[in-house]
């Protein structure tokens, strides 16, 4: 129900306080807050101040906010996310134990990728994904490899969403086009995308009813990507992945044929 000015509801608004921190924005005073949450001061100061009492909000020494403790706790009760992760996870440390680079596990999110795990070695290369932290889908391997494995109707409805952004988003054609190599390989591999010094490689993991629901991927140093030996690999503990999320073998691996373009 809507209980403001503006027409927005309380839930609305607890939302857009919680989403105006990030990785960049850990903590910030309340004018900050009201800023970036696009809420007047005085309504910011109030939420703020109920959200801390909670222990949703926690106030530092200095008087600013970031996200409290019993959030997270909250969260990590149970998650689908969380129910991923646990799957995940052993084989995530068979791969990392090999590349010793960065493991990272993701699914899609508001056409973003949206990054659920990542383990990484002493001495890795740059690496842009954050845990709880997000990528452009059309730049990451993990986004474009599961974007490869969709439904052609979500590829369309994507591609009609970002229609008219500028460059460097790719046209529609060339993405459709990228989209049938990834399907065709298995694999989205992008060499120096996101950083000119790495390659990014992923593969789907595909859950019971069929389209990938997230990506296994490896961040790794440009040149040095071993395809032959890491895709295989990070293949074969991809399947092991979608069986542990109920798929039967034979509906683990990628869809040939099925109707959707393919992406990187």
């Amino acid at each position: 129900m809507a209980n403001s000015p503006s027409g927005d509801s309380m839930a609305e608004r607890i939302v857009r306080v919680i989403s105006a921190f990030d990785s960049e924005n850990p903590s910030m005073p309340v004018a900050t807050l009201a800023r970036r949450a696009g809420l007047p001061l005085s309504t910011a100061h109030r939420l703020a101040a109920e959200l801390a009492s909670l222990k949703v909000l926690q106030k530092s020494g200095t008087g600013e906010l970031r996200l409290g403790m019993r959030l997270w706790e909250l969260a990590s009760r149970s998650s689908s996310a969380l129910d991923l992760r646990q799957v995940a996870m052993p084989f995530m440390e068979d791969i990392q134990a090999v590349i010793r680079q960065h493991t990272q596990l993701s699914v899609l999110q508001d056409d973003e990728v949206l990054f659920i795990e990542r383990l990484s070695s002493r001495g890795s290369v740059a690496n842009f994904a954050r845990v709880a932290g997000r990528l452009p889908l059309h730049i990451s391997s993990s986004g474009m490899v599961m974007m490869a494995h969709a439904p052609r109707h979500v590829q369309e409805e994507f591609l009609a969403r970002h229609r008219d952004d500028p460059a460097p988003f790719p046209a529609a054609d060339e993405l459709r086009r990228q989209w049938a190599g990834i399907r065709r390989e298995g694999c989205a591999t992008l060499p120096g995308v996101v950083d000119p010094e790495t390659t990014g490689i992923a593969v789907p993991i595909f859950g019971p009813q069929g389209p990938a629901v997230a990506a296994l991927g490896v961040v790794v140093p440009r040149g040095s990507e071993n395809t032959s030996a890491t895709v295989p690999a990070l293949m074969t503990a991809a399947r092991g992945i979608s069986r542990g999320l109920g798929t039967h073998s034979a509906e683990a691996g990628p869809r040939h044929g099925s109707g959707a373009a393919a992406g990187d």
